[in-house]
């Protein structure tokens, strides 16, 4: 063509090749993101041959991370946040003091700057948008408390890094870089105003957005689906969730992903929201390819052969001192098992801000190339390695509870929460309604039987939820429900009906096995996000389960109300 298409040349070559070797990668039992990866290092700088353009695909990776935030941002409520800023703020501090101390430590150890140990510890210290909710999603785990918990962490983590990247110019002289504050006495005065600066801005987006957004971007959605035109309509979600990201970085100072976060937060209050987020899911897988793609194709092999011992002491601090720091947080809050092991196992890699402060720190003269080099390292080889992460989730918690005393110090069996209260009526815990998950769906369900009077125990993982509803005298017990003891401590075994609206699968079918074991003849209710899903549940004994997230609480009370009324019916006939 006489024409330069460097665009097109870019998406056509990594999306064709990214799909060969995702295949083979999946035919040989490997995660897809595998050769997604590797299809970006055979087509970069670094490999002979085809060279892509950087630049470009790093734009398309943006457009990915801000389409994902968005969709995650329509699907985690502000309350869903604040429901976990009890463990998320705290968590997510400590992990970055741990990771970015681990940093110092190494650095200095290398004959680095402590300029260079600050920006390349904070570069390890904070995950990946894309690997994290990709990784909760694919276990039908990013509505659970888990998952909100996880991504709860990664917000506060992404709102710190948005600060860091504020700071570190003005700070870059003090630190041995290139001095860019313009001030020397004053240099304190400077940063103070700078970071007064950079939270106004911040404070004022989130109000404006909080204050008009709502108003103006649902009513938006309403009129454009009244159109009747299904792409006017997604090209409207698209727009809005592009548009709002970049007025946020370019007016507000915000990251384009943070942006794309609050727009959804914004635009799921319109009923269509569940609408929104099918729609923009094609887009949104497409670009996370890209951006796998884009990570690949900066990372030098050589690297491997060159300084194995330093990329195996960088890959340690991100998959072993992040994850034991997370592990040891979330066990210390008295979360669950089950819960320590999934946040700590999402938070094990890094990604997307980790390129952005390192490419910074080069550039103001404080992070050696090196050390930009080694955190593309971390970043290939932590994502690579995150779903084995994952894989390894089970078997580390049964050998941990068949260890009793172990298990007993990190269940937290004194906790006062994971026992019901003597005070409790023996009559509420009889022909009871068993809610496990007090989210969305349970909350309605659950208010649904209080207002008909209909007894409810519930089991849920978070402690704020919990506390709040022992307060208002409904029995609930925190825990991990697939964990017998829970369900023995919801009195499962005297239950009428047990209602499972978590939406992880591979949960819901472990709680199945130990309700049947417990009380073979409880009815039990579940929900299931595919067809798929409910087929697999079915063989799994369960009574009805339940799909379609606009009509689930709806359909799941309904049909919980119908089977106390007939059960009703025959005690009265009796």
């Amino acid at each position: 063509m006489p024409h330069s298409v460097p665009l097109i040349t870019t998406i056509a070559v990594a999306l064709g090749l990214a799909l060969i070797l995702g295949f083979i990668a999946v035919r040989l039992k490997l995660p897809a993101l595998v050769g997604y990866l590797i299809a970006g290092i055979i087509i970069g700088p670094s490999t002979p041959g085809f060279v892509a353009d950087i630049e470009l695909s790093q734009q398309l990776a943006e457009i990915g991370v801000m389409l994902l935030m968005f969709g995650v941002g329509l699907h985690f409520s502000l309350g869903d946040l604040l429901s976990v800023r009890r463990i998320a703020l705290p968590g997510a501090l400590a992990q970055i003091a741990t990771a970015t101390a681990l940093g110092i430590v190494v650095a200095l150890a290398w004959d680095w700057s402590l300029g260079a140990g600050i920006v390349f510890g904070l570069a390890l210290s904070v995950a990946s948008t894309v690997v994290l909710l990709r990784a909760l999603e694919s276990r039908g785990a990013l509505d659970s408390i888990n998952g909100r918990i996880a991504v709860g962490w990664l917000v506060v983590e992404d709102l710190i890094m948005v600060l860091v990247l504020v700071l570190l110019p003005p700070l870059s002289g003090w630190l041995g870089g290139v001095d860019q504050s313009g001030a020397t006495a004053s240099g304190e005065q400077d940063l103070l105003i700078t970071l007064a600066i950079t939270l106004g801005k911040v404070s004022i987006f989130i109000i404006f957005m909080f204050v008009a957004g709502v108003r103006v971007f649902p009513w938006l959605l309403w009129l454009v689906a009244r159109t009747g035109s299904r792409e006017l309509f997604t090209l409207c979600v698209i727009a809005a969730a592009v548009g709002i990201a970049y007025v946020a970085a370019a007016i507000f100072g915000v990251s384009f992903a943070l942006g794309a976060f609050f727009a959804g937060v914004v635009l799921r209050e319109s009923s269509l929201s569940h609408r929104a987020a099918h729609e923009s899911l094609p887009l949104r897988d497409a670009f996370a390819v890209l951006f796998f793609v884009s990570v690949g194709m900066l990372f030098d092999p050589a690297m491997l052969v060159q300084e194995p011992v330093r990329v195996l002491v960088v890959v340690a601090i991100i998959i072993i001192g992040k994850t034991l720091t997370a592990f040891i947080i979330v066990i210390a809050s008295r979360y669950p098992l089950n819960t320590a092991l999934i946040v700590s196992a999402s938070l094990a890699q890094i990604g997307e801000f980790s390129f952005i402060l390192a490419g910074l720190g080069v550039s103001l003269g404080l992070l050696p190339v090196m050390g930009h080099n080694l955190v593309l390292a971390g970043a290939l080889i932590s994502i690579a390695l995150n779903p084995l992460v994952f894989s390894a989730i089970e078997p580390v918690q049964v050998w941990i509870r068949s260890r009793s005393r172990l298990a007993r110090a990190m269940e937290r069996s004194d906790d006062p929460l994971a026992e019901l209260p003597m005070t409790v009526d023996l009559n509420r815990l009889t022909g009871h309604i068993l809610i496990v998950g007090y989210g969305g769906v349970g909350r309605r369900i659950g208010a649904a039987m209080i207002e008909r009077g209909i007894p409810i125990v519930v089991a849920e993982q978070n402690r704020d939820i919990v506390e709040q509803l022992r307060e208002r005298g409904i029995p609930a017990v925190c825990g991990d429900a697939t964990d017998p003891a829970v369900l023995i401590q919801a009195h499962v075994a005297r239950a009428r009906i047990l209602v499972v609206s978590v939406p992880d699968t591979f949960q819901t079918r472990k709680m199945i096995d130990i309700a049947r074991t417990l009380r073979p003849e409880v009815e039990i209710v579940v929900r299931a996000h595919s067809d798929e899903e409910a087929e697999l549940l079915m063989k799994e004994r369960a009574g009805q389960v339940f799909m379609a997230e606009n009509e689930l609480a709806t359909g799941i009370t309904r049909h919980v109300l119908e089977r106390v009324v007939e059960e009703s019916g025959k005690t009265d006939g009796e």
